[in-house]
């Protein structure tokens, strides 16, 4: 293996962008590939990503491609910042690209619609690559705060304990903190499930509901997360970590978290059209992800009320009225 001098980041969004600039403030090369090429142009002359970060300067060492080929050759890296549901899609187009033997690091949090896969299983079977060179980063993330230089700390989760070490040296900076994990299962999960249960949260301040509320809310969904986990075989410790607690409370808090803020659009009574429009357009990984959560559960015959109750408002024209009527009238049992 190499030291990681240069790594590739395939995804110019808000988050493939923040990570790009955090491992080259590490004082790595680094490479962005920008899907339209009037984004990566953009990217090399004004040193700002004009449609996710405008106002964040890029460092002299990160440069842009729209060619999958040029920012993959002599990669010791890559990185896929691509969403969950396309990541398949755009992975089987750059495997012939891939350079052999090198780790691939997953930043997508979901699980596929379909297959029920994980991040790292997708990337795993497209890729043909074994389990032990896919890393995933998963914790509280949220990319305009990275982007701005706010101090944060993440998980890097490998079963390759030393490819996740020389991860964590390739990314970190004096705001940018990395611990190694060796529990991938738990990582993926607590990244895909904070998404959906940002949403309840976010359904229940649409509502006017307050902290009391939402911080149930926020409890029991780690709760059921990582009862999901537990029977995937994660440790459960994973889940009172970065890549559990620290993503979700993150994510259910900040108005800068696109499934809490579409929640909310919810939770005024808005269609998930309606929603999306405001959300310039896009769905939030929550509204997808839902449905895969809950039939892995389903799988696996572990109870997810939160992810349930979401799936439905989203998908079945459920009122968020209902959904919180409908949480606080189950069945009581013990903590």
């Amino acid at each position: 293996m190499t030291g990681l001098a240069k790594i590739a980041v395939l995804g110019a969004g808000s988050w493939g962008t923040a990570f790009a600039k955090v491992v080259a403030d590490a004082g790595r090369e680094v490479v962005l590939w920008a899907r339209r090429p009037e984004v990566a142009g953009a990217i090399r002359e004004t040193r700002a990503n004009p449609d996710y970060l405008p106002d964040i300067r890029l460092p002299d060492n990160l440069s842009a491609t729209s060619s999958a080929a040029a920012a993959l050759e002599g990669a010791d890296a890559v990185v896929l910042a691509v969403p969950s549901q396309t990541l398949r899609a755009n992975l089987a187009d750059w495997k012939p690209l891939l350079p052999p033997g090198r780790t691939l690091v997953s930043l997508a949090k979901g699980v596929e619609l379909g297959t029920l896969k994980r991040m790292s299983q997708v990337i795993a079977e497209v890729a043909e690559v074994p389990a032990d060179q896919i890393a995933v980063v998963s914790g509280p993330n949220l990319a305009r705060e990275i982007a701005q230089g706010e101090p944060t700390a993440t998980v890097i989760a490998c079963a390759d304990h030393d490819r996740a070490v020389e991860l964590q040296s390739a990314t970190s900076n004096d705001y940018f903190r990395s611990y190694t994990n060796t529990d991938v299962v738990g990582c993926e999960l607590g990244g895909a499930g904070k998404n959906v249960i940002a949403l309840a949260v976010g359904i229940a301040a649409g509502m006017g509901l307050g902290d009391n509320s939402r911080a149930s809310l926020i409890t029991r969904g780690l709760a059921e997360t990582a009862r999901l986990g537990a029977e995937l075989g994660a440790d459960p410790l994973t889940f009172a970590g970065l890549a559990g607690l620290g993503d979700l409370v993150a994510t259910c808090s900040s108005p800068l978290s696109r499934n809490r803020t579409f929640g909310e659009h919810l939770g005024r009574g808005e269609t998930l059209a309606q929603a999306e429009a405001a959300n310039h357009g896009q769905v939030a990984e929550g509204v997808k992800s839902c449905v895969s959560i809950c039939e892995l559960g389903e799988r696996h015959g572990v109870e997810l009320p939160i992810a349930d109750a979401v799936r439905r408002v989203c998908h079945e024209g459920y009122s968020a009225t209902a959904m919180a009527k409908e949480l606080i009238s189950r069945a009581p049992k013990p903590e």
